[in-house]
């Protein structure tokens, strides 16, 4: 025995219609969301090059410091050598 279906066009079309709608507007809440995230990560971009620009400034203040770093002893060997040669100098030969 066939089975009859017994449905109005018209309600079936509607039901369609409304879970169209639902699904629009769902994908326009995923697109705004979307955008949101692609700002979000652009200033994330942003902040990281500052960053980075920031880290190579301190790798080279660091490298100049240690630069510095190595001229402190030969000037602390010159000045040393040279009060020990004043000492020797002011000591009266017999």
């Amino acid at each position: 025995m066939p089975t009859m279906i017994e449905t109005d066009l018209k309600e079936v079309l509607d039901r369609i219609d409304r879970r169209l709608n639902s699904i629009e507007s769902d994908l326009t809440a995923i697109k705004v969301d979307v955008a949101t995230v692609k700002t979000t990560v652009n200033s994330l971009e942003n902040r990281l090059e500052k960053i980075e620009t920031e880290q190579k400034t301190l790798i080279k203040d660091m490298a100049d410091l240690k630069g510095a770093k190595s001229l402190i002893i030969p000037i602390i060997v010159a000045v040393t050598t040279s009060l020990i040669t004043l000492l020797i100098r002011a000591i009266p030969n017999p």
